[in-house]
């Protein structure tokens, strides 16, 4: 069930000047999608789709890959209001998030199937794009979770893989590396930090709070090639090999 409370819950919205957002009630035909750029402490993609009035949000730890073989890591975080999708600025550092944002691609997107929402419950959601800088068919596929360690909470581990279409492009995992620039602004990462007109948010993550987000490990090969939970008929090799 969408909802902000995790989300509310990580701010205090007397300091800072995110929104506090709602769940909105979305009058559009076309669900929106949107990456930003976020450079915390390793710099990282967070992935928004637009579904129940909510982003729901991924933080992808490298530049989304158009090579259908190699998949990218995506962790699952709290939704997020509809209206964080248009932020770019800054996170001043020792916040929570603290640094700079870009908004480097945003659109549209459809769900391959009739039924979004439970393919997200089980972990398997296919979608097409139609952004400025990542188009056609993707998959959202969820790994089995690890084991709880004691005082963690449990984090929910994805994969983002490009499916083979037109736009996918094979050998070519960092092509989008070359796409630098704001989609919004044109700006940099260090034009906008740099910038004294660049928007900045004040967050409230106090000392010694367990990073999310924001602080986010190199992509380690022991999760990526982890199995998929026993309940998804097919593994992410072969849905990823199969033409539609």
């Amino acid at each position: 069930m969408a909802g902000l409370e995790t989300y509310r819950a990580k701010r205090d919205f007397g300091i800072t000047a995110e929104p506090r957002g709602r769940v909105a009630r979305s009058k559009a035909k076309a669900l929106r999608f949107v990456i930003q750029r976020h450079a915390a402490t390793r710099l990282h993609y967070d992935f928004r789709l637009e579904l129940d009035g909510v982003y729901k949000s991924w933080a992808v730890t490298k530049v989304p890959s158009l090579d259908p073989a190699t998949k990218r890591l995506a962790v699952e975080v709290e939704d997020h209001p509809l209206d964080y999708g248009t932020f770019e600025g800054t996170i001043p550092q020792g916040q929570y998030g603290g640094g700079t944002v870009q908004l480097w691609d945003n659109g549209t997107w459809a769900p391959q199937s009739d039924d979004p929402r439970g393919d997200l419950a089980k972990g398997q959601l296919k979608i097409v794009l139609h952004g400025k800088r990542m188009h056609g068919r993707w998959a959202l596929i969820r790994l089995r979770d690890d084991k709880t360690k004691l005082g963690r909470k449990v984090r929910h581990n994805w994969l983002l893989i490009k499916e083979k279409d037109e736009f996918a492009l094979p050998g070519e995992a960092d092509a989008l590396l070359a796409a630098d620039t704001s989609v919004k602004s044109g700006r940099t990462m260090e034009e906008i930090a740099s910038s004294k007109k660049s928007k900045v948010w004040h967050s409230s993550r106090k000392k010694g709070a367990r990073p999310d987000e924001d602080e986010l490990s190199a992509e380690p090969a022991a999760i990526v090639k982890k199995k998929i939970h026993p309940s998804h008929a097919t593994t992410v090799r072969a849905r990823t090999a199969r033409k539609h």
